[in-house]
């Protein structure tokens, strides 16, 4: 009976490990978004990573990916709105719930019902909140860039194709597509850059 649940403790430690192997860099990437401190980040990544493996063998065919995912949401909203301090950071303008519904939505790729529900709120909030949150960025002084190409969209916003800019920077869904430029200041007709 030992060696049986031995062996069994030896499997579920190899499948975590392949799976912090992949996953881990990801969600320290999303945590340090969150936190805006890369210490706070590998802290909250911990506790999220320490309550996946405690629930492990009860995750029956659900993606170890999106619960690790949700205990790193539940634990960072539990921290944040609890204690309301700002951080610093590339978010460091946004509010906590701000934060925590761009980087789901925008980074994680999250679909707008499925993040309404992890956090108890109903949809068209979690959409106001994403928008606010977009022109908080984007209303940034010019010297520096509206939205920090490490917070790149997962999924179009408002169905716009997300491009490439003309510069070869990240893609961008705010970036519209343009004619490019004749020598003399005109466009080429039909011609479009990606």
């Amino acid at each position: 009976m030992r060696e049986r649940r031995a062996e069994q403790d030896r499997r579920r430690a190899r499948e975590f490990e392949a799976f912090v192997a992949g996953a881990a860099g990801r969600l320290l990437h999303a945590a340090t978004l969150l936190t805006g401190d890369q210490e706070a980040a590998e802290r909250l990544l911990t506790d999220a990573l320490a309550r996946t493996y405690a629930m492990w063998d009860r995750l029956h065919g659900e993606d170890p990916y999106d619960r690790a995912r949700q205990e790193l949401a539940t634990r960072f909203a539990h921290a944040a709105w609890h204690h309301r301090r700002a951080r610093g950071g590339l978010l460091g303008r946004l509010t906590p719930q701000e934060r925590l519904v761009l980087v789901l939505r925008l980074y994680e790729g999250v679909p707008e019902e499925q993040c309404a529900a992890q956090l108890g709120v109903p949809t068209e909030r979690v959409r106001a909140l994403c928008l606010r949150s977009m022109a908080t960025l984007r209303s940034r002084p010019a010297a520096g860039p509206a939205v920090h190409p490490a917070v790149r969209p997962a999924v179009p916003l408002a169905g716009k194709p997300l491009s490439t800019s003309a510069q070869g920077g990240p893609p961008s869904a705010a970036a519209p597509a343009t004619r490019p430029e004749r020598a003399d200041g005109g466009t080429t007709p039909g011609a479009t850059a990606s």
